[in-house]
């Protein structure tokens, strides 16, 4: 065995000065109605994946405890945020853009001073490494940036009269009501901002549940969301989610559920509200992304695209590819190359220099890849890469299994971690009919040259699938582009802009051209009497 537990787990006296956690961390403060109350009942202990060595011995990171709240406290928050909104009445939802832009702007402000805390405690509570946890809280810095950007070119664009048929109106977005916004715990910082700030800016009011594992990264920030929000806008809560998350859907009062987890958890809170016809749900769930390397393919770059796209992040992706199908006269080669790479992948702790192979954060993780493996195994596939499944305590050593078949639970389950299977094939259907009998339909990358069978199987993924990647991982970015999903991957879509029309409707004043209502329409906007009802031009 090539690689041994010393190398990937430390000794505290191993760790650099600046991440070091002494003493655990002890929250007990939670948000609602803008006041960071104090709770003084039972806390959640927070393990850290991170196992500390001391001797012959190693034991896990205790981070430290947050608020067990209760379906009393989660109600609270919910009736702060039910009386702000106030039936769109409330001082939010009828705020000018612009205020409410110069609000969202003051709580970037204050975020980014908290910057070091938040990176630090991405990698100890997720095992994501140095540089990528510094990539996601800067990329949700620049997320909050191109809001405000976007939100401003849709108000430009609505600040116009339109004729039509004898009439004239002028069409704004105005917001939903009642938010619930939770997001997951591969992207607690990034992913969950990306349903929250365009929530808030369009004037909603948010309840805010941190995700499960990567809560600890919110407590500095509590503080900036106090102070830059008015009271009940946004309120942030703790606890098991069957507790809280549950009695708020069953209070009827969310009007909007923006959710990013797996289909089951969604489909579950969904039913419990009772009026499900005006729940609005924005979603972000499974997906069991495949790749296709045809024969013609340029290898290197396959090769490449595919390593980036398995196992960026111990492959804990919704957009990773989970699945490898590589036509049977390269596949051999494919694999060679492949594991060739992942040798060379780096396993340690997340601050050390060059790391890509982390710990895993959930609970029970390292347990379901054995299973799978072990599966798998007992359905013909080998382990074939060099140290492939290799374990201990929190950490999961790559394991490429070859060839999978429709009998192995890896071949449909999304294994969300660094496990890969490769399906050879012969005929370009057998991908095809993959994809199309899949119940999941977030993204395929296609790797090929011959510009006809590309676009012959891109074609046939148009409609089953979000987003076709040729000769590229998949993935996310830019956030500019469309981010959905089809069957159970997700409902609504999410980008930059799309994000600010998810979480709003279009209304609109319209009145008949005549000459007196032209007059009253006009005066409303000269004398600034209306805040909807305006032609000012944000720059």
């Amino acid at each position: 065995m090539g690689i041994q537990i010393e190398t990937i787990f430390s000794s505290e006296e191993r760790i650099p000065q600046p991440f070091r956690i002494q003493e655990p961390i002890e929250q007990r403060e939670y948000l609602i109605n803008g006041e960071l109350k104090i709770w003084q009942g039972s806390l959640n202990p927070v393990l850290s994946p991170i196992y500390l060595r001391k001797g012959d011995e190693s034991s896990q990171k205790i981070l430290g405890r947050t608020p067990l709240l209760t379906a009393k406290e989660s109600l609270e928050a919910l009736d702060a945020a039910v009386n702000a909104y106030n039936l769109g009445n409330g001082l939010w939802p009828t705020m000018s853009v612009v205020d409410r832009i110069e609000h969202v702007e003051d709580f970037l402000k204050s975020m980014r001073n908290r910057r070091n805390e938040v990176v630090t405690l991405l990698m100890w509570e997720i095992g994501k490494s140095l540089k990528d946890s510094e990539r996601e809280f800067d990329r949700t810095c620049d997320y909050i940036v191109e809001t405000i950007k976007a939100y401003k070119e849709l108000d430009r664009n609505s600040a116009k009269l339109v004729e039509e048929q004898g009439f004239m109106a002028q069409i704004r977005r105005v917001p939903l009501g009642v938010s619930l916004c939770m997001g997951p715990y591969n992207y607690p910082l990034n992913e969950t901002f990306t349903t929250l700030i365009p929530a808030l800016i369009m004037g909603n009011t948010v309840v805010f549940k941190p995700a499960k594992y990567g809560v600890l990264l919110i407590r500095p920030l509590l503080e900036s969301f106090q102070k830059s929000f008015p009271p009940g806008v946004i309120n942030i809560i703790y606890g098991r989610g069957r507790e809280t998350v549950g009695a708020l859907m069953e209070s009827g009062k969310i009007d909007v559920f923006a959710f990013i987890g797996t289909n089951k958890g969604a489909n579950d809170l969904k039913r419990l509200h009772p009026k499900p016809h005006r729940l609005k749900a924005i979603l972000g769930l499974d997906a069991k992304n495949p790749a296709i390397v045809l024969p013609d393919a340029d290898l290197d770059n396959a090769v490449n695209e595919c390593i980036a796209g398995t196992l960026s992040f111990n492959g804990q992706r919704c957009t990773a590819l989970k699945i490898l199908f590589v036509h049977d006269t390269i596949v051999e080669e494919f694999i060679n190359r492949f594991n060739a790479l992942v040798s060379k992948l780096k396993p340690g702790m997340p601050w050390d220099d060059g790391v890509a192979l982390t710990p895993l954060p959930e609970p029970g993780k390292v347990g379901y890849l054995k299973e799978l493996v072990e599966d798998a195994r007992a359905h013909g596939a080998t382990v074939v890469n060099e140290n492939g499944a290799y374990h201990e305590y929190t950490f999961f050593f790559p394991a490429v299994l070859y060839p999978v078949n429709e009998k192995m639970r890896v071949y449909s389950e999304e294994q969300f971690g660094p496990v890969i299977p490769i399906v050879p094939f012969s005929d370009d259907t057998e991908p095809i009919k993959y994809v199309v009998n899949s119940n999941f339909g977030q993204q395929v990358s296609i790797f090929g040259t011959d510009s006809k069978r590309v676009a012959r199987i891109m074609d046939a993924f148009v409609n089953q699938v979000g987003r076709i990647n040729v000769n590229a991982q998949s993935q996310r970015g830019p956030d500019t582009f469309p981010f959905n999903g089809r069957k159970d991957s997700a409902e609504g879509t999410l980008s930059i802009a799309d994000a600010l029309r998810v979480f709003s409707i279009r209304t609109l004043v319209a009145t008949k051209s005549t000459e007196s209502n032209k007059q009253i329409i006009s005066t409303i906007i000269r004398n600034r009497e209306s805040a909807f009802l305006s032609t000012d031009y944000i720059f």
